[in-house]
């Protein structure tokens, strides 16, 4: 049930970077063809790409977490034998749950304050760009609640991979 509901949001969120990336591609290709083909353009859709970005920016990098895509230092723990693993794992999958709080919490904080400031052209809250990390911290944060439960589970019977 939970891996199923795993993979649901997984493939819902690839779904929703490819679709942004389409919609961004559009936009920006159609700016391009009218600026230069018509001496116009669409000034809307400078920052509508722009939100756009910082939503598939912060969407992606939940997404690459997920599939451990990251970029990491793992000569040390490859050292360690499977218990020692285990107990690094947890020690830092704590460590960014920690951050996640933190980036959740500032990024709320600045979601409010810039809910009231507009953009120029789309009329758009400048808040909605930080709401992006709000969500990408509590996707980020479900994530390392599931590692977590699972290193504990682990750990605990002994199975430790």
């Amino acid at each position: 049930m939970m891996r199923s509901l795993a993979h649901f949001i997984n493939k819902a969120l690839e779904i929703l970077c490819i679709s942004i990336l389409a919609l961004m591609s559009i936009l920006v290709f159609l700016n391009v063809v009218l600026r230069y083909g018509f001496n116009s353009g669409i000034s809307i859709t400078e920052e509508i790409s722009r939100y756009l970005f910082i939503w598939l920016a912060f969407l992606g990098a939940v997404l690459a977490f997920n599939e451990n895509q990251h970029v990491s230092v793992t000569v040390l723990v490859n050292k360690l034998p499977p218990f020692g693993q285990a107990i690094l794992k947890f020690i830092t999958d704590m460590m960014m749950l920690i951050c996640c709080y933190l980036i959740i919490e500032g990024s709320w904080i600045q979601f409010q304050l810039n809910l009231n400031n507009f953009a120029p052209i789309s009329g758009l809250p400048q808040g909605l760009t930080y709401f992006a990390s709000v969500i990408a911290g509590i996707l980020v944060s479900a994530i390392l609640i599931t590692r977590l439960i699972s290193t504990i589970f682990f750990i605990f019977r002994g199975e430790v991979k």
